[in-house]
């Protein structure tokens, strides 16, 4: 049974000409207007779909307050087939029902969608980031996503080993498609041992031309039987099971992929075994980063300048952790809960 979670507002869409079933869920509007990527995925059913956008869209919320923007937290799901059954008339299909939530809702790319789908979204709704660059855009929000994730590893590598860098260590990728390949040519070139794994053979033949020395595994079980310093999850969420959790070799965890941990309490048993646990939805944060300096008009260099300072919060996150003797999605949490509840706040105060 789906579990909501105190969410704001949730919104079932849909088009029966173009074949569009959506759901647009809104967690919170107390830092601004909920912002968060559409999701286009063969959900095996409405009510995994449901659960997914759910927590997606909590996940965001608190994204969105770690990453210092004046932004709540959404997200949307397309039940369907990417490969299959994008069209011009179910994206805009899909803007007409963005545009009438009134601004309550800024939609994005996210897996399965690219900034030409938002190019059609934007076609019938203001309310569009992450478009393409020839329509004045972000573009790929994923080249600042991996930008952050570096970040965070830096930063768990400096709590661990005591040197912000990745030389020498052998970290392991699970997914290189938009995030991952892009994080093993940051790693490769901080000097990182890689390996890799991913589901399709043409993603892992494109880090491999690239980088040579890479190692490709066959699929996560032998990526996590490796010798490993780093887990990077960059594929789908709840990659952090009990059973991985217990058998992880790894000292750090940190990647790209939402909603990490398969369920509360895994991060207490990572931190039991003295793995640190770099929480996904602060390091993972340059890609929204990126789209929401788009609403305002883009400027790389703004947005990466910001991405960067990922560093210093997750930095700040495990001096909590430890301070507080929690582990760092507890830390992360709070720090979260605390600046929507402050900063939120003051919206109740009325200014003639």
């Amino acid at each position: 049974m789906t579990v909501f979670q105190g969410h704001e507002q949730v919104v079932f869409c849909q088009d029966e000409a173009s074949g569009l079933r959506a759901i647009i869920a809104i967690y919170s509007t107390a830092l601004g207007p909920a912002l968060g990527g559409t999701r286009f995925y063969p959900y095996a059913s409405e009510e995994a779909a449901l659960s997914d956008v759910l927590n997606l869209s909590r996940g965001m919320a608190y994204k969105n307050a770690m990453a210092g923007l004046d932004l709540g937290g959404g997200k949307a799901v397309i039940i369907g087939d990417p490969s299959r059954d994008k069209s011009e008339a179910l994206f805009r299909a899909y803007g007409r029902f963005v545009q009438s939530l009134s601004g309550r809702y800024f939609t994005a790319c996210d897996v399965g969608t690219f900034p030409r789908d938002m190019d059609h979204v934007a076609r019938e709704c203001a309310y569009v980031t992450g478009r393409t660059e020839a329509n004045g855009g972000a573009g790929d929000s994923s080249v600042l996503t991996s930008f952050g994730v570096f970040q965070g590893m830096r930063a768990a590598a400096e709590h661990t080993w005591g040197a912000p860098t990745l030389h020498g260590r052998r970290v392991g990728i699970e997914g290189v498609g938009k995030v991952g390949h892009r994080l093993a040519d940051l790693l490769a070139e901080d000097g990182a041992e890689l390996v890799i794994c991913d589901v399709s053979e043409a993603a892992t033949d494109v880090v491999k031309a690239r980088h040579p020395g890479v190692t490709v595994v066959a699929d996560t079980a032998e990526l996590l039987a490796s010798d490993l310093d780093v887990y990077a999850p960059c594929a789908l969420g709840q990659a952090l099971t009990d059973e991985v959790a217990i058998s992880l070799t790894a000292k750090i965890v940190c990647g790209g992929a939402n909603n990490q941990l398969a369920h509360p309490g895994v991060e207490k048993i990572l931190a039991e075994r003295g793995v640190l646990y770099a929480p996904d939805y602060v390091v993972n944060a340059g890609g929204v980063i990126q789209v929401a300096d788009e609403i305002h008009g883009f400027s790389m260099d703004r947005a990466r300048n910001r991405a960067s300072g990922i560093f210093e919060t997750t930095q700040s996150i495990f001096a909590l952790a430890d301070e507080e003797g929690v582990p760092p999605a507890v830390a992360a949490d709070r720090l979260a809960e605390r600046r929507m509840s402050e900063v939120g706040r003051l919206r109740g105060i009325w200014l003639n």
